[in-house]
């Protein structure tokens, strides 16, 4: 049960990012994370009232409240990585701070890491500076999309080591991860009528029927990160944490292989490479 529902959330994830970064591509970044979180909000709600998700309610939920202040800014930095640069090279580096930020909260609670986990510290940033595209021929991947994407994979860590504070059972999942989309919504409403005042628009160019028209994409990627967070905790508390979390981190290869059937998205061969480096290098922090 294990390794599908773990290959569930992978699968999950990877078509959100896609999705998200596609859209992002056509309309502005913080409209598609407002509207895909309230969406999710929605069905989170629901479903915290249908399993009295309520009872759930304590402290920890602060724990929840700051991962919903981080999220919506780590969604948009990654949001506008993947529509500035390659989806094959932004995702697998996002994909590091899932595993890298719990690794630094343990080194900081007195854990040690093991000889796999140094290995991966290693190989993740040899994949980071590879995936940069340094002076091999092209045009590299530029500096801002580096670093939205690594602002963005700081942010997910922490979201994921919060979020893990907040809850201990599966009904305390979904109130976690509801408070959480609330807070995102609040942020990311807050932040684009911010974005609005400073003159940026905050629809497409085609206007509302654009929004209505992406309406099931939306719906699609809030709703599919809402379904990963819930498989990934099946698979955890149904089996050993090491494999659900290895195989949940392979996430970034649905991404990429979207990327390139539909986009029909090339990397150059270092570019590859790196973002090989930067996967395999996640997989070791989650095995060690």
């Amino acid at each position: 049960m294990t390794p599908v529902f773990a290959l569930a959330t992978s699968l999950l994830w990877g078509l959100a990012d896609f999705g998200g970064g596609l859209l992002t591509r056509r309309m502005p970044a913080l409209t598609v994370v407002l509207v895909s979180q309230l969406l999710a909000v929605g069905a989170l709600g629901s479903i915290v009232v249908a399993t009295g998700g309520w009872s759930e309610a304590g402290p920890q939920l602060w724990y929840a409240v700051a991962a919903g202040v981080v999220g919506p800014a780590a969604m948009l930095a990654f949001y506008r990585a993947l529509a500035l640069g390659p989806m094959g090279v932004v995702s697998p580096l996002g994909a590091l701070g899932g595993v890298a930020v719990p690794l630094g909260v343990g080194l900081v609670l007195g854990e040690r890491p093991g000889i796999l986990q140094f290995a991966g510290i290693a190989v993740a940033v040899a994949g980071v500076v590879l995936a940069s595209g340094p002076g091999m021929g092209g045009a590299p991947v530029q500096r801002q999309t580096l670093v939205l994407t690594l602002v963005a994979a700081f942010g997910f860590g922490s979201v994921m080591a919060l979020i893990a504070e907040a809850s201990h059972n599966l009904t305390g999942l979904f109130l976690a991860l509801f408070v959480q989309r609330v807070c995102n919504v609040v942020v990311g409403g807050g932040a684009l009528w911010a974005s609005v005042r400073r003159g940026n628009p905050a629809l497409p160019e085609e206007g509302w029927s654009a929004i209505r028209s992406a309406l099931p994409a939306l719906a699609f990627v809030g709703l599919a990160d809402v379904a990963a967070n819930g498989t990934y905790s099946i698979a955890a508390n149904h089996g050993p944490v090491t494999v659900a979390a290895v195989l949940a981190s392979l996430y970034p290869v649905v991404t990429a292989l979207a990327a390139r059937g539909v986009l029909r998205e090339r990397l150059r061969t270092v570019q590859a490479a790196g973002a090989g480096l930067a996967l395999v290098g996640t997989v070791l922090l989650a095995t060690g």
